[in-house]
């Protein structure tokens, strides 16, 4: 198949009146991102009680509510607000008419929506300060799956899901100029059991734009940390072409589940430990890691 590269963005109103109508839902015809998420939400939980969808649709429009999320979010929408409204709209989802010509018809919008997101390949997911690139183009080679870079002095680091399959093991490269040798890396993000959500300085109106990734970082009595579980020489198939040699550092799966639950305006932090207690410090950009860990698991055909 061929593999087509695309921009996610906040996708279409394809739900529409009709489907607004079969929930019960109230009336969104101005809706904002938290209303588009309780849209999505509700479709797909009614999708789940009456087996409207095939796999790979309900994985599509899985990835979907998992986007509207984040949007709502950067919108400014609380975390406990929008567990609210998923609460609602599975409610609803789960109180649809199966056999309704309504409910038929509704699905069948979701489905042409849907048609040609299921045949991508490869998405980017744009943040406000670096962007996530997912790929999930069949491969007998070890690829990037998802993946954003960045610089920490004058130090590179490739971050994100890779592996011959989707969606991959979340695994860390740096490249170090002076060519240290590091012995261990950690993941350090916000331990969602220990906050109330995220630590965000100076943001109104949702959007952190212009806030350096570590003023995105809670205080150390709301961190966790994930340790690496293995260490190699990276490969050549996870550096840049302009790099001959690297480190790379496989964190466990928990990793990734942990990283899924922030708020994509936040950060985390990439450590490596050296000799001597030293410590060098990469931020990542949360943004759409969850939305493109989804789209990933779509089937590939």
């Amino acid at each position: 198949m061929t593999s087509r590269r695309r921009s996610a963005r906040p996708a279409s109103r394809w739900i529409g009146l009709s489907v607004l109508a079969l929930l019960g839902a109230p009336d969104l015809a101005r809706a904002g991102p938290a209303d588009l998420f309780h849209e999505r939400t509700t479709i797909s939980a009614a999708g789940e009680r009456c087996g409207l969808f095939s796999a790979n649709v309900a994985a599509a429009l899985s990835a979907a509510v998992v986007q509207a999320r984040g949007a709502a979010l950067r919108a400014g929408v609380d975390e406990n607000t929008l567990n609210l409204v998923e609460h609602d709209a599975r409610t609803r989802g789960g109180r649809a008419d199966c056999k309704a010509p309504l409910t038929q018809a509704s699905a069948q919008r979701v489905r042409n929506a849907f048609a040609g997101f299921t045949k991508l390949t490869r998405l980017s997911y744009p943040g406000e300060v670096a962007d996530w690139r997912a790929d999930r183009t069949p491969a007998k080679d070890i690829r990037w799956r998802l993946v954003q870079e960045a610089r920490f002095g004058d130090d590179r680091l490739t971050f994100g899901l890779a592996g011959q399959g989707t969606p991959g093991s979340l695994i860390a490269v740096a490249r170090f100029a002076d060519g240290a040798k590091p012995y261990a890396a950690r993941l350090v993000l916000r331990d969602r059991q220990r906050s109330v959500g995220p630590y965000l300085d100076r943001v109104q109106s949702g959007s952190a734009a212009g806030l350096p990734l570590q003023k995105r970082m809670p205080p150390s009595s709301a961190l966790t940390s994930f340790g690496a579980q293995a260490r190699s020489r990276a490969g050549q198939d996870l550096l840049p072409k302009d790099e001959t040699s690297g480190w790379a550092f496989r964190f466990p799966e928990a990793a990734s589940v942990a990283l899924s639950g922030l708020d994509p305006r936040e950060a985390v932090a990439v450590e490596f430990m050296f000799p001597n207690d030293r410590v060098r410090r990469a931020y990542v950009e949360v943004g759409d890691f969850a939305a493109g860990r989804a789209f990933l698991k779509l089937a590939t055909r």
